[in-house]
């Protein structure tokens, strides 16, 4: 007998090779919502790990850049007899780049509106420090940083071109000044020289700077009150990065949400009072922003 004699016979468990059942090739509606139910789990235990893992790169890249930010201090400092760069205010930076000066560790002065010093990377690298960081814009700026204006948004902008600010007490600061003394601090150690940093492992350089403050590149707290003036960031899950007087870095975790406003326009809210109860986040930061000539005072009688 032929072949086709034969009936085909179908086993148990296998689909035929006609009709409808042959047909259907596709996954069915359960197992599609089964895929895409184990694709949701997934990605909701990823995208943190992702998110996290970004973010630590970012400090680390922060860190790196306030690194270079320091060699390029000190090398400046070795160049003009140990003495620190121009560290001036808003307005006498204006007035000096005006004049065709560029005389500032940076001279762009920041706000949130569409004024070219929020873009103008030259303005950063054209006197003070940037030929000594050898003209890389990017390490003045925070990879986290990417607060912007409504205005500045529409304008098509994707960040502005600084983060970072250097502490008021060091260098010369024009206006500021009345003779060696800084009319903010007046009761405080103004540094000129690199080396009259005693401690220079606890006297900080440069800091990341809260979007809404930053708009000189001078840092400013009147270490006498109880209150901020300028603000520090709190980009790297709550803490700020800033870098030493002996070219060390690190990253310090702000503790209260006072200190940790919100990077937007207009979250400030400077000058700002501090609760008597909630002094630790200031008290660190001027701890190590200068020292008070009483205790520079008492620790030279100490010393005799």
């Amino acid at each position: 007998m032929t072949p086709a004699a034969f009936p085909k016979r179908i086993l148990p468990g296998v689909r035929s090779s006609t009709g409808d059942a042959a047909c259907r090739g596709g996954f069915t509606l359960i197992e599609v919502l089964v895929v895409i139910a184990v694709i949701g789990v997934l990605a909701g235990i990823l995208l943190p790990v992702l998110a996290k893992a970004r973010a630590k790169a970012y400090g680390t890249l922060c860190l790196n850049n306030h690194k270079q930010l320091g060699l390029a201090l000190e090398m400046y400092a070795g160049d003009h007899n140990d003495g620190l760069p121009y560290n001036l205010g808003a307005d006498a930076t204006r007035a000096t780049v005006a004049s065709g000066q560029y005389l500032n560790w940076v001279n762009n002065v920041m706000n949130w509106e569409l004024e070219a010093d929020n873009t103008n990377a030259f303005l950063l690298s054209a006197g003070g420090l940037g030929s000594y960081s050898q003209r890389v814009g990017g390490i003045y700026k925070c990879p986290s940083d990417t607060a912007l204006s409504e205005v500045q948004k529409e304008a098509g902008w994707n960040r502005r071109v600084r983060s970072v600010s250097m502490n008021a007490m060091l260098g010369y600061a024009g206006s500021f000044l009345a003779g060696a003394v800084n009319t903010n601090n007046p009761s405080y150690r103004q540094y000129f020289k690199l080396s009259q940093v005693r401690y220079p492992s606890e006297i900080f350089t440069f800091v990341d700077e809260h979007p809404d403050s930053i708009n000189d590149g001078y840092f400013l707290n009147r270490l006498a009150n109880l209150e901020w003036v300028d603000l520090p960031a709190s980009y790297h899950n709550g803490a700020a990065t800033l870098s030493f007087a002996d070219g060390h870095t690190e990253q310090h975790r702000w503790l209260f949400p006072l200190t940790k406003r919100p990077p937007r326009p207009d979250a400030a809210h400077l000058p700002m009072a501090i609760p008597v109860e909630e002094p630790a986040d200031f008290d660190w930061l001027s701890a190590r922003t200068a020292r008070s000539l009483s205790w520079l005072a008492s620790e030279r009688r100490a010393q005799e």
